[in-house]
């Protein structure tokens, strides 16, 4: 069993030929409501994919948090540690594409930051009897932090992905963290590194590996991604699939959730072959607008992905 561990964020994404500027107003092309967040999207991608999962989360008693939960089973997604709460709403994503399909994000946490110890050792039992647990930063980090030391000490393998970055990170996540896996934004929040392609990224690795992370990868858009392994401490590039992109939103959540798969169907497949199908799965869902609507399903890639 699979479990990711995450926050419920809902987005309402709009098109616009560029990103504005500092007080200025454009016109956008389209505009929709629909569902995301980092945890989320990882674990569905993993689900199309055909991994058992399940989720621990808290959303509002309102209209999308009931619509929130109806998604995740229409997902095939396991709700029994998904809860509702009156005393606050489920957390949202503003979310603005450019016509080159760049993105930013404003995120406004809502009921993720009501979860707790309390919930946790509600799921731990399922925690327990996971394959791999995922973690962001989208709910408070303590709460996160705990669910990856639960992990851990249950000999479960765990994903931490550090997003929303915070530059002065807990360093307990690094010791219990088999796979930390981040962006170039984000490695160079953590590490004070500038990282701008693929040697920054060697470099930025080698500092977040010092830390005591099992292994590193650090995805860097078009460009692939570099996975670096405390066992032999050489960094390896792992490129991409050259696509035309169409919306980026949710790329690194595609990648993620096939990471998640890959280590739970194929544990003992090397890393740098999990990365490298996982970049392919993400490549796909580039060429579509929207985050989980532009998630594969099983169906949907080649055979020899799995």
């Amino acid at each position: 069993m699979l479990e990711c561990f995450f926050v419920v964020v809902f987005f309402h994404p709009s098109q616009a030929p560029r990103l504005p500027k500092a007080g200025e107003t454009i016109h956008g092309h389209k505009f929709f409501i629909g569902f995301g967040g980092k945890g989320a999207n990882q674990c569905i991608q993993a689900a199309r994919l055909g991994v058992k999962t399940a989720m621990i989360c808290k959303v509002g008693k309102d209209f999308f948090g009931d619509n929130y939960i109806q998604n995740f089973k229409d997902n095939d997604v396991h709700t029994d540690f998904v809860w509702q709460t009156s005393d606050a709403a489920t957390g949202a994503a503003s979310i603005t594409v450019n016509d080159a399909g760049e993105n930013a994000i404003v995120i406004v946490a809502g009921a993720n930051m009501r979860l707790g110890e309390e919930e946790l050792q509600k799921a731990l039992t399922a925690i327990r009897k996971a394959k791999v647990l995922v973690c962001q930063l989208e709910i408070s980090s303590q709460t996160s932090l705990r669910a990856l030391q639960m992990a851990h000490d249950n000999k479960v393998r765990t994903i931490f992905n550090p997003a929303p970055a915070i530059p002065d990170l807990d360093f307990g996540f690094y010791r219990v963290s088999d796979v930390f896996c981040c962006n170039e934004s984000e490695a160079e929040l953590l590490t004070g590194y500038s990282v701008n392609n693929v040697e920054d990224a060697h470099q930025a690795a080698q500092e977040l590996l010092r830390r005591g992370c099992t292994a590193v990868i650090i995805t860097l858009g078009p460009q692939g991604c570099v996975v670096l392994k405390a066992q032999d401490k050489t960094s390896t590039h792992v490129p991409s699939t050259a696509v035309k992109a169409v919306d980026t939103t949710g790329a690194g959540d595609s990648f993620i959730g096939a990471l998640a798969f890959y280590l739970a169907h194929h544990p003992d497949m090397p890393l740098e072959e999990m990365a490298r199908r996982a970049n392919q799965v993400a490549a796909v869902s580039v060429q579509a607008v929207g985050t989980q609507t532009s998630f594969p399903f099983k169906r949907d890639l080649p055979a020899d992905l799995f």
